[in-house]
């Protein structure tokens, strides 16, 4: 059985875009392969974040990653700091990467630009990223192409481990999404729907009602000469909207411009179908809400999982790199 391995950055409220872009195929690894997902929050800690806000948003990260459709008899679900040796591999592996590789990371400069300021943490974040990934031995990643300059920095630190030290490590491939792996902003279809970027109108939240979802596709950006195509360079917003409904319906969005004559009916078609598939999520996370009881133990029987794995391989490595092994307790 493959296992894979992902995790969700606990910035802010989810939206449509982190459930179409990941976490609906993260429930689909969950068949055939052993699944170990988590919720990253000392990523968080690269940027600005208050720290009344961290463990509310993480906790909400769980509930949602649970009302998605991940199970924890089907998956591993926990919290990233509670697991020690992601910080531990995490300094092994900064002993493996070089400065210089670090320094091209794409989000590293588009995060630090034009700050007089920037957090180490951010700089070496993807090496965190990396320990994430090589702890549990992962044969692949679900990754959206924004991270995927991060997965071939995984690969390089392990390729390079592995030939200086010995076998350590499992080499990751990418498993990416197809269509709507990345969902776009309604109102600015040029850049990603996102949970951190404050636009009310192009962003549709995980638990929006159905009244918030239709006003919001109707008030989508499309393009002025009214023809029906998909065409993403040209007609980024209604191609964004055909992308929407082909993601909802399992079609293509040449398939769904087919059906279509006006942006109102499309418009009209993709709301009532993005109602119909996140009202099971608005529901079960009303449910979970009301017996967060469960969610600690879930999260709790999945920290003790991931650290029996994590520990085992963070334990090989400490021996190839040859620092002295702990005493048996």
């Amino acid at each position: 059985m493959n296992r894979v391995l992902s995790g969700i950055k606990p910035s802010g409220s989810f939206t449509l875009g982190n459930y179409l872009g990941a976490l609906r195929h993260w429930v689909t690894f969950q068949d055939g392969n052993d699944a170990f997902y988590c919720v990253v929050d000392l990523h968080a800690l690269t940027e600005e974040i208050d720290p009344a806000a961290l463990a509310p948003n993480t906790l909400d990260a769980a509930l949602n990653m649970l009302a998605c459709g991940l199970e924890p008899d089907r998956c591993t679900l926990f919290i990233q700091s509670h697991v020690a040796e992601h910080t531990r591999l995490t300094w092994l592996l900064e002993s493996t990467a070089s400065f210089g590789e670090l320094g091209r990371m794409t989000q590293f400069k588009d995060k630090g630009r034009g700050q007089e300021k920037v957090r180490a943490s951010l700089f070496t974040y993807p090496v965190l990223m990396a320990a994430d990934i090589l702890l549990y031995d992962a044969d692949a990643v679900p990754v959206g192409d924004d991270q995927r300059q991060h997965l071939e920095l995984t690969r390089e630190l392990a390729n390079r481990f592995n030939n200086r030290y010995g076998e350590t490590f499992v080499v990751p491939e990418a498993a990416i999404g197809g269509t709507a792996a990345r969902v776009m902003d309604l109102q600015h279809p040029e850049r990603k729907m996102s949970k951190t970027i404050d636009s009310p109108l192009g962003t549709i939240g995980l638990l929006d009602s159905d009244e918030e979802i239709t006003r919001k596709i109707r008030k989508a950006v499309t393009d002025t000469d009214g023809e029906m195509r998909y065409d993403r360079a040209a007609k980024p917003g209604l191609s964004n909207l055909l992308e929407l409904l082909a993601a909802a319906t399992d079609r293509t969005p040449v398939e769904v411009a087919r059906g279509y004559t006006t942006y109102g009916d499309l418009k009209n078609d993709v709301a009532a179908a993005l109602c119909e598939m996140l009202t099971p999520i608005r529901e079960r996370r009303l449910a979970l809400d009301g017996d967060l009881a469960y969610v600690d133990a879930v999260l709790s029987r999945g920290a003790s999982r991931a650290r029996e794995v994590a520990s085992a391989t963070y334990a090989r490595a400490a021996d190839a790199m040859g620092l002295l092994p702990e005493p048996a307790e």
